[in-house]
């Protein structure tokens, strides 16, 4: 049988950031993602990951060399010689890796995932609620999203110019008095009924954990996101015992054996779920199931600096699943003049609120000016 024609371009996209971001793991001031293009059948779909090593383990420079290995061949072969609607359920019942016959990290298999299933979607006219199983059969007309305060802005600024406020996230510094300050000063400003939480990435020890916690509780903190370093599941449950806050698992919980080791440890009340992070829309989309099953709360977060697919495909999955804790909707309005995908994604900043997303697949193409990150055809 021949083969049917196909090409695959991968770019990576290095936007300089308008605004930068801060936080005790990393500062950015660019974006840092890899954007998969697959075309064949008259059809192209875009997908996308965003490494990060002190999240993962991964770059982009490993997922690159990661992509050179995959049989590409192969890939287009169950693309192009299968009904898409039988594909598509069969990835819903088995994921990618097992029905394409595909191995990697989590941000390889988000790249490869979210390209195939945006290819899909064109392919059948359906839109990106269809692409995720399980989603809610109504879907709400608009969600709330949290807003971000890291370390590059000041707590007066931000509530100045930042609300309306749903729900809270204060980067910290390495200085738990500021952060205690704060936190104060935001509980302050939007009230009792706004949740707030502090994200510590990693940047606690098990010595100070519980002090810390503490005096975040007294100023006024409901949550602390991944505040030891990964996978401190015993410190973890002394911590969520003692602090006197509720826990949420961010780094620590990137795979379903991860998800499962927290619970079974009580090692949290909530999960941070990524679509990069967690391997992915499919696995996330998982991941969400075993947390209502196992009567664990979760957000949908995002990585600081999602260019493309990432952002369409975690609304998705939020728009799909209402009933989180709280929507991160990324910054990209404010980070980058000129993105890289048309239409852009928007949030109304007047109510920080978020549409579903519209169109077929993702809702997103390529614009013109993605060219100049292409950086490998295949």
């Amino acid at each position: 049988m021949a083969r049917e024609p196909w090409s695959a371009r991968l770019h990576h996209v290095e936007l300089s950031m308008r605004t930068p971001f801060d936080h005790p793991a990393a500062r950015r001031r660019t974006s840092d993602s890899l954007v998969l293009r697959l075309s064949a059948a008259g059809v192209e779909g875009i997908g996308e990951c965003a490494p990060r090593r002190y999240v993962t383990g991964e770059t982009t420079t490993g997922v690159r060399a990661a992509l050179e290995r995959v049989d590409f061949d192969a890939v287009f072969a169950r693309l192009t010689r299968r009904d898409p609607a039988e594909l598509l359920g069969l990835l819903h019942r088995d994921g990618l890796a097992r029905a394409f016959g595909l191995d990697g990290g989590n941000n390889l298999l988000c790249l490869l995932e979210t390209a195939v299933l945006d290819w899909l979607g064109r392919r059948l006219g359906v839109g990106a609620g269809t692409l995720v199983p399980g989603g809610a059969s109504r879907v709400p007309d608009s969600l709330a999203v949290s807003q971000v305060l890291d370390l590059s802005l000041d707590a007066e600024e931000f509530l100045a110019t930042r609300g309306p406020f749903h729900f809270v996230k204060i980067k910290a510094s390495d200085d738990i008095g500021r952060d205690v300050r704060t936190v104060r000063t935001i509980r302050a400003g939007v009230g009792d009924g706004v949740p707030v939480m502090v994200d510590a990435n990693m940047c606690w020890t098990p010595a100070d954990s519980v002090g810390h916690a503490r005096r975040l509780a007294g100023a006024g903190v409901d949550y602390v996101e991944e505040p030891l370093p990964k996978g401190s599941w015993e410190a973890l449950r002394v911590l969520r015992r003692d602090g006197g806050v509720r826990i949420m698992l961010d780094e620590s919980v990137c795979t379903a054996r991860d998800a499962r080791t927290a619970v079974e440890s009580g090692a949290c009340d909530a999960f941070n779920i990524r679509v990069s992070k967690n391997g992915g829309p499919l696995p996330a989309a998982g991941l969400a199931a075993y947390a209502r099953e196992q009567g664990v709360d979760f957000q949908f977060g995002v990585q600081v600096a999602e260019v493309g697919p990432l952002i369409n495909a975690g609304r998705a999955l939020a728009f799909g699943r209402p009933g989180a804790l709280t929507v991160e909707a990324g910054q990209s309005d404010r980070f980058f003049p000129e993105m890289i995908v048309a239409p852009p994604p928007a949030v109304d900043r007047a109510t920080n609120t978020l549409a579903p997303v519209q169109g077929t697949g993702w809702g997103m193409d390529l614009a013109g000016s993605a060219e100049r990150w292409a950086v490998r055809d295949f």
